[in-house]
């Protein structure tokens, strides 16, 4: 006799669609992370799935969100007007920069700007390296929103490292009026010292001389974190820009 038990998962979809005067999202996802999102500027989908996942194909949701932009706009005309042009809530935005592997001089690395707590938006992000603009080899990633109705959002840029070399992530949001942020990331002495260790793990070794050698290790782990705090009020302040729709969809 065999007995087997199957385990019922909740997953939590989501869907987006967003409008504003001068910016439009649709995005598609589950679980808090995106699996598909408009391209506008291309007119097209874009799957946004790991390379892992089994692969997965969204018909007719470009034609669906276009749609949706529609409405979306139609009904942001009307609530302004309904409304009387209420002032347009702002929240500024928080900004860290990262690498995302460990740091080896002369090996290929992405640096990561994250960008939090905004509303509404766009933002802009720009990237420097010596004080000099960089335009290359920068990605942007769709707006995702956080549980209290704000924004967040990923800039990267590949790097190769040098001993020396000083990079840096300015933000810009209307809510700064006029001062940008700006976060500055530098290469780690320690990544001339040990090339084969990033900046999130350092070990001392002690060395052998003829002798039983003993090794002693520090270990240093470092970790970005970002909270999220739900907000009801400020919630509703931002549906009359902003729409989100979430359903929950069992699966195994």
């Amino acid at each position: 006799m065999q007995l087997i038990c199957l385990g019922l998962l909740e997953h939590k979809d989501f869907s987006i669609t967003g409008c504003s005067e001068t910016e439009k999202e649709s995005m598609t996802g589950s679980d808090g992370e995106e699996a598909w999102h408009a391209d506008f500027n291309q007119k097209t989908g874009v799957v946004t799935l790991p390379d892992f996942a089994d692969p997965m194909s969204f018909p007719g949701y470009y034609e669906e969100s276009v749609a949706k932009q529609e409405v979306c706009k139609q009904n942001l005309a009307v609530l302004i007007k309904a409304y009387e042009s209420p002032p347009e809530e702002m929240d500024p935005p928080e900004t860290f920069i990262y690498p995302r592997n460990d740091v080896q001089l002369a090996v290929e690395n992405t640096l990561i700007c994250h960008v939090t707590g905004f509303f509404p938006p766009p933002v802009s992000v720009s990237w420097a390296k010596n004080n000099v603009i960089v335009t290359e080899d920068v990605s942007l990633s769709q707006y995702r929103p956080r549980s209290d109705g704000s924004f967040h959002v990923f800039s990267s840029l590949k790097i190769t490292p040098e001993d020396g070399d000083v990079y840096s992530c300015t933000v810009n949001h209307r809510a700064l009026q006029g001062q940008p942020q700006t976060r500055i990331w530098s290469v780690p002495e320690a990544a001339a010292v040990l090339p084969s260790l990033g900046p999130a793990l350092f070990c001392g070794v002690g060395l052998t001389l003829g002798l039983l050698g003993v090794a002693t290790g520090l270990f240093f782990l470092i970790k970005a974190t970002t909270t999220d705090t739900p907000d009801m009020a400020k919630n509703i302040k931002h549906l009359m820009q902003w729409t989100q729709s979430k359903t929950v969809s069992p699966g195994f």
